[in-house]
């Protein structure tokens, strides 16, 4: 497989209909939220062809075979932000199309952030940018951010954060 598989399989619904789908396997991928000290984010700035334009993402990216979802996570904030972390909180998982696609994407929060080894893929075009926190969800609110696995990775590590500081 690459990085998705795309073709059509016969199912049986539950209520015994037959039925020919269109179904993307995906090999899975991982999303990081990676919060400095002064409640600043790595933010990318990501040209995007299917969408024809420029995207605020957080970093994140697909697993390769036989890696974990937090390795994954670790080497893609290294490729893409530049950045390490030595603390790391898992914060849930999302499904983006099931419609027709069983992608699963690990959210984490990076926290004890340090300069990390950034090589980009070849095919990727990338700004880093640091974020205030709250300025991320003012951004949500505009429409700045629309990227689904984004907005949700903002929220779960928002929450996270809140509840860790009331203990």
């Amino acid at each position: 497989m690459g990085v998705v598989d795309l073709g059509v399989e016969s199912a049986t619904l539950p209520g015994g209909v037959q039925v020919d789908l269109a179904v993307i396997r995906h090999p899975g991928a991982s999303a990081i939220v990676a919060l400095y000290p002064d409640l600043n984010v790595a933010m990318l700035r990501q040209y995007r062809h299917a969408i024809g334009g420029w995207m605020w993402e957080v970093p994140a990216g697909c697993r390769n075979a036989g890696e974990d979802a937090l390795e994954c996570a670790r080497r893609e904030l290294g490729e893409e932000a530049g950045v390490a972390a030595a603390r790391w909180d898992h914060l849930g998982s999302i499904i983006t199309i099931p419609s027709f696609c069983d992608e699963r994407i690990e959210l984490y929060l990076a926290r004890e952030l340090s300069a990390g080894a950034g090589t980009l893929d070849h095919d990727e075009v990338i700004a880093v940018s640091r974020v205030p926190f709250e300025e991320t969800f003012a951004m949500i609110r505009r429409g700045d951010i629309v990227d689904a696995k984004t907005i949700v990775a903002l929220y779960r590590a928002r929450e996270f954060v809140e509840l860790e500081r009331r203990g």
